[in-house]
């Protein structure tokens, strides 16, 4: 083959990623637009009124919060403390011991004087096999319901909970996580927000505590992560949650909520059979499928997302599992993308089958893809010496400011929405993070990504891997 075909493939491909990097910045110019729009409206609208009068009330409706736990002997007790603390009336803890092999149970039995108590239990009920549950002798725990179960993984300890619950909303977040007081407050205000519409899910943004000061279960001084690749998650999130999902949120178009802190209307949750256990990605996939039930039964409804920080959770610290757990998700997103493939462009589906779905499918999942193939395109081209180099330097240039500026805006805007890092010295040390990021960390996210697609397509056998955490820094 001639350098004649060589230049003619070139071309062709600097055309197609000068197109696709157009739509790229169109698309998050967009979304910026759509967050800010949604931003200033939430600010607005929650400006007035004290929600802590309304739905502090015993009449407010019932929530359950399912924790599932997995040898979390180490901080059990004092993770069930905080949760036992938040500020509302009418609410219930259920931790479930997921087949926990350390103490576990053992601890919270004596922390909480638990003892078993006789209930009934559905034996067509969509988990594994429930040992016993167990409630308090005492009135100040009265809130709390620890179930123990055979192992079954994340998702199916959490469909126990579900099935078990007999309030009318129930959370499911991670155990090791820290939620501010007042959380409740807000979220079950969301459930109410839509005369028109039925909620059927709310999600919430998520915060990195590493480095923060905890005490008791209370966040105490929020600190900017000392681990440089907690920084750069940390930059990640305010870009994802606070521009991203708010975008979504204002196209009523959100399709994931995260698994640390997700709350849903428990009859739609039943209805479509809870979380699926045969996917990594489970909490993006029952919004897939909740969605899709409201859709076929023309019925209105909508998910709500909530920008203010009231969950917080340690971010992987270690390279080795951080690249583990971003192939996960790359895996649970392919999984979750392909058993929902018919709302692709499916007028059905209105915007979601034509703008959520081809977007994920298009931006978040193809996209690093297509990044790793051209690394490798101009290695190639490079080696064969016909790498056109003003194009190669020009659309470098373009990307990379173009990724420093998004960052530098949602940097600013979590700065004048919230404020959390209110010293000149973090805000600058960001403002590093986001000039570095591009070159150390996103290079990261994209090999993860072709990892985990890798495994995926090949089959290779790979589960959840774990999350070592270091822990809260006491106060």
């Amino acid at each position: 083959m001639d350098n004649g075909v060589f230049n003619v493939i070139l071309e062709y491909l600097n055309i197609v990623f000068l197109v696709f990097s157009g739509m790229l910045f169109t698309l998050y110019l967009l979304m910026a637009y759509f967050a800010t729009r949604n931003s200033i409206h939430y600010k607005n609208k929650n400006s007035f009124g004290n929600i802590t009068k309304t739905l502090g009330s015993p009449l407010a409706p019932g929530i359950t919060i399912i924790a599932p736990a997995y040898n979390e002997g180490l901080t059990i007790v004092e993770n069930v403390r905080s949760l036992l603390s938040l500020q509302y009336v009418n609410y219930e803890v259920m931790v479930v011991n997921d087949g926990s092999k350390d103490d576990t149970l053992q601890k919270l039995i004596d922390a909480y004087h638990l003892e078993k108590i006789d209930r009934e239990i559905d034996p067509d009920i969509k988990s594994k096999p429930i040992r016993g549950i167990y409630k308090s002798t005492q009135r100040s725990f009265a809130k709390l319901t620890v179930v123990d179960k055979a192992n079954g993984g994340k998702s199916d300890a959490l469909n126990a909970g579900i099935f078990l619950s007999e309030n009318k909303y129930v959370g499911c977040i991670d155990v090791d996580c820290l939620i501010v007081p007042e959380a409740l407050l807000h979220v079950v205000k969301s459930f109410y927000q839509h005369s028109e519409k039925r909620v059927i899910a709310v999600g919430g943004v998520i915060r990195v505590a590493n480095s923060c000061k905890i005490s008791g279960g209370t966040l105490e001084e929020i600190r900017l992560p000392k681990n440089w690749l907690a920084r750069f998650q940390l930059l990640e999130y305010t870009r994802s949650f606070l521009l991203g999902r708010m975008a979504w949120g204002r196209l009523d178009s959100l399709l994931i909520i995260s698994g640390a802190f997700g709350f849903f209307d428990r009859e739609i949750a039943l209805a479509v059979g809870g979380y699926d256990t045969n996917t990594v990605g489970e909490d993006m996939e029952i919004i897939f499928r909740m969605r899709r039930y409201m859709h076929d039964r023309k019925e209105p409804y909508h998910v709500a997302y909530i920008p203010d920080p009231l969950c917080w959770t340690e971010v992987p610290e270690s390279l080795k599992i951080f690249i583990n757990q971003r192939d996960r998700w790359s895996r649970g997103n392919l999984e979750t993308l392909s058993t929902h493939k018919d709302m692709f462009f499916n007028p059905r589906y209105g915007r979601l089958g034509f703008l959520s779905y081809p977007y994920w499918f298009f931006y978040e999942w193809l996209a690093p893809l297509l990044e790793f193939i051209g690394c490798l395109a101009v290695i190639l081209f490079l080696y064969l010496g016909i790498l056109n180099w003003d194009f190669f330097i020009a659309i470098t240039i373009t990307i990379y400011s173009f990724s420093i500026m998004f960052s530098f805006y949602a940097i600013l805007w979590e700065v004048y929405s919230y404020n959390q890092y209110s010293r000149t010295k973090d805000i600058l040390t960001m403002m590093l993070a986001a000039i570095l990021e591009p070159l150390f960390f996103h290079p990261l996210v994209v090999w993860s990504s072709v990892r985990g697609n890798y495994k995926k397509l090949f089959k290779i056998r790979s589960g959840w891997g774990s999350q070592v955490r270091k822990g809260f820094a006491k106060a």
